[in-house]
């Protein structure tokens, strides 16, 4: 599959989309190459997703009209955020909407907190399906990132194709949001993340 690649504060429409720079965050690899297979960490069974159906490391492409800088995948390093209550930082500004990339072992139903530039805070559910190959689980979430085959720690399973979802968090309060705090789940992997403003905002 082809991924176009976008400019890093592109405007959607009216709308400001600034894609946030997970890298010292990542603690997990997700994504592996068939020459090193043992590295991968999605779930307990250690399967991975293969590097080589996944976007050009470091792109920056657009799904839905949003872009995310993906990670670098396959050389062996973390490329995704296991979920275990990071604080993920953004740069300042008012944002309607947080859009992610991620995938679950199994489905997953959590809380992430958002912490405003004033000291209040809103809760909102983050609910992610499982990246093996199955249907959604009624999430709203939109299929990103589809693979042709799965990584397990000594082989490659054809005929099984898992993906990474598109699901997004609403910011409720019309004011700056200075930073977000991901689940404690670690269930739970992010490989990307947007924040997007609308222009009427």
């Amino acid at each position: 599959m082809a991924f176009a690649a976008v400019d890093e504060h592109s405007i959607v429409g009216t709308a400001r989309a600034v894609p946030i720079d997970l890298g010292p965050l990542f603690n997990n690899i997700g994504a592996t190459v068939e020459t090193d297979l043992g590295r991968g960490g999605l779930n307990v069974w250690k399967n991975s997703l293969p590097a080589a159906d996944l976007p050009a490391a470091g792109s920056l492409f657009r799904y839905t009209d949003v872009p995310f800088r993906f990670p670098e995948v396959g050389s062996g390093l973390p490329d995704n955020v296991r979920c275990e209550g990071q604080r993920v930082d953004l740069p300042p500004g008012r944002y309607d909407w947080i859009y992610l990339l991620a995938c679950s072992e199994r489905r997953s139903e959590d809380v992430v907190h958002l912490h405003y530039a004033s000291g209040e805070a809103d809760d909102e559910w983050l609910r992610v399906s499982d990246f093996w190959a199955a249907a959604p689980s009624h999430f709203g979430e939109v299929e990103a990132v589809p693979c042709s085959r799965i990584h397990f720690p000594r082989h490659v399973q054809r005929g099984i194709a898992p993906r990474i979802w598109q699901q997004r968090l609403p910011v409720p309060r019309q004011q700056p949001l200075a930073y977000l705090r991901l689940p404690d789940n670690i269930a739970i992997h992010v490989f990307a993340m947007t924040a997007v403003s609308m222009g009427w905002c």
